[in-house]
């Protein structure tokens, strides 16, 4: 469900039209067109591709195609390379006298930089999907993710402030971070990530070429590995150059840590695997969460037949004595037809959910992920 805005947020656009001009209908521009028109703004798109225009427009995710000259806010939901010049056109149109301009590029030092207007706030949306376009589009895409804002020296402080309440509005959180700063850390946890999983796709669909059912046996955990893989990959050249310093750095430390584990494997070196193991499963559970988890989570793995309609049976046997899952994995068989649903829950509620899933003929067993 949509989170309504508070009336603290709503009194922030006050002084301003709720009207908003978003360029580039892609999956982020269009999940962000989408959020604000549900709240009742007015929300004008565009796009170089057409089509996509007239798409948003017929799934009612913007209420014009075209240019709209009085929204204080334009956002360029567009690839990198094409931002500056956007931004720097807008601000030169008179007939936008006091516009506000802000980006969503996964790369920000060098556009910010060359921009150079107080007008101008850089952002950068932590979040994301395989899906593209306006038909993959998701209002509550931002709900919980890390919104970051690159302001610089020359940022007016009210147009850092209104455009901290867009995103607020959308349902993100706001963290400030200077664009240098900004670009150094994504490459570890963005950039870095995507060249990762793409060169592992890549690894697994060289050897299908000699192994037909290698890809058959692909389970949850390389589908998790490779799933940002599957993501538009037109937004990432920019990227890869505008940041390719930091990102150089990140690979040199990734190449470390392989090189490393190659040896611990090479040498039978089972002290040093535990503890690289152990140290990356300590790392992974103090990420922070979108959403707080219970202090502990226990494992529910159920059997179940490869048919339609069995993943809303269980989640529904759950919903009904009110056990939250708090992920979800299918494992399906690589023979036979039946898989596993690998759910995390609250351990406190582990009993009660076992006992339901038996009385539905189920077989669930339970381990501690704590």
């Amino acid at each position: 469900m949509t989170n309504l805005p508070s009336q603290s947020e709503l009194r922030a656009f006050d002084r301003m039209a709720r009207r908003v001009e978003v360029i580039g209908l892609g999956l982020i521009g269009a999940s962000i067109a989408r959020r604000l028109k549900q709240l009742g703004w007015y929300v004008t798109g565009n796009d170089i591709d057409t089509s996509r225009s007239v798409r948003a427009k017929e799934l009612d995710i913007i209420d014009s195609c075209g240019v709209d000259l009085s929204a204080p806010f334009v956002i360029l939901a567009t690839p990198a390379s094409s931002v500056v010049d956007l931004a720097k056109s807008l601000f030169a149109d008179q007939r936008r006298n006091g516009v506000i301009v802000t980006d969503v590029a996964g790369v920000k030092a060098k556009i910010v930089g060359e921009i150079g207007h107080s007008r101008f706030v850089g952002g950068h949306p932590m979040a994301g999907s395989e899906q593209e376009g306006p038909d993959g589009s998701d209002p509550d895409l931002f709900n919980g993710a890390t919104w970051v804002l690159t302001p610089s020296n020359a940022t007016d402080p009210d147009a850092f402030q209104a455009v901290r309440d867009l995103v607020t509005l959308l349902g993100a959180d706001v963290l400030s971070l200077a664009p240098d700063r900004h670009d150094a850390l994504v490459a570890v946890v963005s950039h870095l990530p995507h060249l990762t999983a793409a060169n592992l796709m890549a690894v697994a669909a060289d050897a299908s070429t000699e192994h037909a059912a290698l890809l058959r046996l692909a389970a949850g955990g390389f589908r998790d590995m490779t799933r940002i893989a599957a993501g538009d990959p037109s937004i990432w050249p920019d990227i890869f150059r505008d940041n390719s310093q930091a990102i150089l750095v990140a690979l040199d430390a990734l190449r470390d840590r392989l090189d490393e584990a190659r040896r611990i494997v090479a040498t039978n070196d089972r002290e040093a695997l535990f503890e690289l193991l152990d140290y990356a499963k300590q790392a992974r559970r103090n990420l922070p969460a979108r959403v707080p988890l219970p202090e502990t989570l226990a494992e529910c793995r159920i059997p179940v037949p490869d048919r339609p309609g069995v993943l809303a049976e269980v989640t529904t046997v759950l919903g009904e004595i009110g056990v939250n899952i708090w992920d979800l994995e299918i494992a399906h068989s690589a023979e036979g037809d039946r898989g596993v649903l690998v759910l995390a829950i609250s351990e406190e509620v582990a009993d009660q959910a076992r006992v339901a899933l038996m009385s539905r003929g189920y077989h669930p067993s339970i381990g501690s992920l704590g």
